[in-house]
């Protein structure tokens, strides 16, 4: 089979460089072995919230110009702030056609997301169903707060939420009171108390007759509150609606957050991706996964997969954004990390004893979650420090930077994988104008 692009990997990298691709009319395939990280994933884009000497970042994008200072090898310094810049407003209007709408605080800083614990985590945009609380002004507006769980529910407890928020001086004039809303059928739908997740909930809650009855129920529970904290447990595609139904029956305003997996914030994002990049015309391969590759002449040429078998796939680029150590996109053995499909070139690495620092908890970035593929400024990959012309690389997989510590992951993954789409789509372009000619490799350096 033959393709223009192929992309190996289906989460947000890999997905953002096929939506970009299929745009320009591209003929693209995802191949995706299972689950991506956004069924573990927040619901939100954090685009930097630390830099690598640990200072915080209250202004991602003004801060470009340290992190470069301080990294000049993390994808970021690669791509620049303007590249990243329209890789994120891109990925906005995306997930806003698809109605999923991401905003950001007007003053250009990062705000703050309630955590399941009661805890904020700093981050760059979030869904329309989850408060943005101002970095400087947490509880601005705010005299009483319901944290809500649904009765049975395991994966959210209030109290402790809502123990943690009440030591926080900024809520200190703020009265916190938590709750615990039946769900209709409850009694019917259980099969096992540790099986009981927030999927299952949201299965009921679609029944509109049910979430009026679970409406009423939050009334009578919380009573009066300024806000009201649910575990994301409505819908996946549709959650967005029904909070907003809720809301009316109820007359609260509901901020949404994300519990264990799955995450329903990060599959309402993923079913989002997937289905406006098959409303374009893209190909999922779901459930199958890259084996190995041929190259010629530095290019390479075809892969293998596993439900192929010796049937190869063919494309003129190819993307590798198969995540890090999580997702298998990186092995690590006894005393190396390698990549498993190609063999590519990893940035150095040092000794076993130093991939890691003493201690678990530290300010410091733990040197294994930097490790991955050593790319050129193109992101392109080498092995044996020869480069592939035709393969890129996006998203986890990528050396030089700790997406948990920096809080940079998803920013990361969008912006690589919208700089390698638009190159390609460049190459794309240049050799349908011009089928007979090689593009010479200095015009594929910019997007």
């Amino acid at each position: 089979m033959k393709f223009d692009s192929i992309i190996i990997g289906g989460g947000v990298a890999g997905l953002s460089c096929a939506i970009r691709c299929a745009e320009a009319g591209m003929k693209t395939a995802v191949i995706a072995a299972g689950q991506s990280a956004l069924h573990f994933s927040s619901g939100s884009v954090d685009v930097l919230s630390r830099l690598p000497n640990g200072e915080q970042v209250n202004e991602p994008f003004a801060s470009f110009g340290e992190l470069k200072t301080q990294c000049p090898s993390h994808p970021y310094s690669k791509l620049g702030e303007l590249q990243c810049r329209e890789a994120i407003n891109w990925y906005q209007d995306v997930m806003a056609r698809c109605g999923v709408y991401l905003t950001a605080q007007a003053d250009e800083k990062n705000h703050y997301r309630v955590t399941p614990m009661g805890t904020f985590r700093s981050t760059w945009l979030s869904q329309q169903t989850v408060h943005q609380f101002p970095q400087d002004r947490l509880a601005e507006g705010f005299t009483e707060i319901a944290l809500v769980t649904v009765d049975g529910f395991r994966d959210f407890q209030p109290q402790l939420a809502a123990d943690n928020l009440s030591k926080l001086s900024a809520f200190e004039g703020v009265k916190i009171k938590t709750a615990a809303v039946e769900l209709p059928d409850f009694d019917n739908m259980q099969r096992n108390p540790c099986e009981f997740r927030s999927i299952d909930i949201s299965r009921v809650l679609r029944d509109e007759t049910k979430l009026h009855a679970f409406a009423k129920s939050m009334i009578q529970q919380v009573g009066k509150a300024d806000l009201v904290v649910l575990p994301a447990v409505f819908g996946n595609g549709d959650g967005a609606a029904t909070i907003k139904l809720l809301e009316g029956l109820t007359g609260f305003k509901i901020c949404e957050l994300p519990t264990m997996p799955p995450s329903l914030l990060g599959i309402r994002l993923e079913e989002a991706m997937k289905s406006h990049y098959k409303h374009l015309g893209g190909l999922i391969l779901a459930g199958d996964e890259v084996l190995s590759g041929e190259f010629d002449n530095h290019r390479l040429a075809k892969i293998f997969t596993r439900n192929h078998e010796d049937i190869p796939l063919v494309a003129d680029h190819f993307l590798l954004a198969s995540g890090s150590f999580f997702s298998k996109g990186l092995s690590a053995q006894r005393h190396e990390v390698s990549e498993p499909i190609f063999g590519l070139d990893m940035a150095d690495s040092t000794h076993r004893d130093h991939w890691y620092q003493p201690q678990f908890f530290t300010p410091q970035s733990h040197p294994f979650m930097k490790m991955g593929i050593d790319c050129n400024n193109q992101l392109n990959p080498s092995i044996n420090n020869q480069v592939i012309n035709n393969l890129y690389c996006a998203g986890a997989i990528l050396a030089h930077y700790d997406p948990v510590q920096e809080g940079s992951g998803s920013g990361v993954a969008i912006s690589t994988g919208y700089y390698v789409a638009q190159q390609m789509i460049n190459v794309h372009q240049h050799q349908e104008q011009h089928p007979t000619e090689t593009l010479p490799k200095q015009e594929r350096t910019t997007a």
